[in-house]
C-alpha cells in the first residue's frame, strides 16, 4: 500500500524566501530522520509565506501506513513556526 499525503503550511515569521527555506530544511531533515517516509516541497515553491509539501511511505497495510503518516503530520503540526491549513490523502 502507498500512501500519500499534500499539506499546505502558512509560515507566518518568514518574510523572504531564504527565510523560507532555513524553516523548511531544519524542519524536513528533522522528519526525514525520525519518520520512515519520503517528504519533499511540492508546491508554493515561489512564495515565502506559503509551502506545499507531499510525504509518501510504503508497507504492507493501509492502516501501518496511514499510522505512520499521522505520525508524520503530527510532528510537523508541532512546530509553531507555521500552520497547517490545508491536507489531502490520496491511497495506492
Amino acid at each position: 500500500m502507498i500512501g500519500f499525503v499534500e499539506l499546505e503550511f502558512r509560515i507566518y515569521d518568514a518574510h523572504s524566501l531564504k527565510e523560507k527555506r532555513a524553516v523548511l530544511q531544519r524542519i524536513l531533515t528533522r522528519l526525514r530522520q525520525k519518520f520512515n517516509i519520503s517528504v519533499a516541497e511540492t508546491g508554493q515553491q515561489d512564495v515565502w509565506q506559503l509551502s506545499g509539501i507531499s510525504l509518501v511511505t510504503v508497507s504492507s497495510s493501509r492502516q501501518v501506513a496511514e499510522r505512520e503518516l499521522e505520525r508524520a503530520i503530527k510532528f510537523l503540526d508541532s512546530f509553531p513556526e507555521w500552520e497547517r491549513i490545508d491536507t489531502k490523502y490520496e491511497w495506492f
